[in-house]
């Protein structure tokens, strides 16, 4: 008797990763439905003026004829903009800066992808993310990609153990140069194509411009660390802890300094939203220092092992591929401490903090101050 093949929902974007991910498991044996999530319509090519979605749908549907595969487009935008986007504008009007793309696998593509599989029988779904999922006994892990300049876990550290049993990540094992290489050799017209930056599902935007559809500017002081006004901006809601100031940057503020006779760099150190005031501080300068970090919501992406927060030392990412810094987890009263082995500058409000034990994601959280 002929072994029925297993199913799998790949979420294809357009882009050579998925569609190296669905070669990948159509060797492997599996019988690949490929699925294009459309979660954002207002962005649009500047040279085209057709929406970007259509135009990385088209890519998806190439591939997915090439290979024979069944495609759908699903349709998730009004819970993204709910779920996401709402909530992305909330947390800068508040002062803080979120991470959306960290909300929306979270909220968005696995949970919902999960749902549309399992609506038509299929009870495993597939990405082109660069992680990889380990089983231990009964557990799934989550270990960082093979490839660690193009490393997806941090973005992924708030899946669950429901989350990894019903996903695959087939490119997890490889380089990028790796995947282009696949590509090429089996004709793929996006071997080459560039792979998207900016917000998740929406791209490469100008950020202040894209919050101020929804949050009005308003003139505040910008001050240096002993208090004395250095210049002005036109919202602390737009501008994040460790942002580069000056010219360049829409900024005119003193940074001459009288002891080298120099223009030093001068960076956003912290931000008061109820004065509406930003404290800028030079390179260098302990302001732009922090060492000690508060988790909050903190996710365990195996919730048994909370042996770990009893000091144990765990290697910590406040941004994406960023370095990994040797730290220590400490209880104070109820709060969960992350004390950093050297201090860090441009440690945000909002961003997350991902905890490593060797390549193994062991969750992480929201930082606090």
């Amino acid at each position: 008797m002929q072994k029925v093949k297993q199913k799998v929902l790949l979420a294809m974007s357009g882009g050579v990763d998925s569609s190296v991910a669905a070669l990948l498991l159509q060797k492997k044996g599996y019988d690949v439905y490929g699925a294009f999530m459309k979660n954002w319509s207002d962005t649009k090519n500047k040279i085209t003026g057709e929406c970007a979605w259509v135009e990385e749908r088209n890519h998806a549907i190439k591939i997915a004829t090439k290979l024979g595969i069944p495609f759908a487009t699903l349709d998730f935008e009004k819970e993204y903009k709910e779920l996401v986007i709402d909530e992305m504008f909330k947390k800068y009007k508040s002062g803080i800066t979120p991470n959306p793309d960290i909300d929306c696998n979270e909220k968005i593509k696995f949970p919902l992808l999960i749902k549309a599989a399992k609506k038509i029988g299929i009870n495993l779904i597939a990405t082109g993310h660069y992680a990889r999922i380990k089983k231990k006994g009964k557990f799934f892990e989550l270990h960082r990609g093979k490839d660690e300049s193009k490393d997806q876990s941090y973005f992924l550290y708030r899946q669950s153990q429901n989350d990894l049993s019903h996903t695959l990540f087939p490119i997890g094992e490889f380089t990028k140069i790796k995947v282009r290489k696949i590509a090429e050799k089996n004709g793929f017209q996006n071997a080459q194509k560039k792979g998207t930056v900016g917000i998740c599902f929406i791209g490469k935007i100008n950020l202040k411009d894209f919050l101020s559809k929804k949050i009005k500017s308003k003139k505040g002081n910008i001050l240096d660390p002993n208090g004395k006004l250095i210049g002005k901006h036109d919202g602390v809601y737009f501008y994040t802890i460790g942002q580069r100031l000056g010219p360049r940057y829409g900024f005119e503020i003193e940074r001459k300094n009288e002891k080298t006779k120099r223009m030093d760099r001068w960076y956003v150190a912290k931000k008061d939203v109820k004065k509406n005031v930003l404290i800028a501080a030079p390179e260098g300068h302990h302001l732009l220092l922090r060492k000690e970090i508060i988790i909050d919501n903190l996710h365990l992406i195996d919730e048994t092992k909370t042996e770990f927060l009893k000091h144990k030392k765990v290697f910590s990412r406040i941004r994406q591929v960023g370095e990994l810094i040797s730290s220590k987890i400490k209880k104070r009263g109820d709060k969960i401490i992350i004390e950093l082995d050297k201090p860090l500058t441009g440690i945000s409000e909002g961003q997350a903090i991902v905890l490593y034990e060797k390549t193994k994601c062991l969750g992480g959280g929201v930082i606090s101050f």
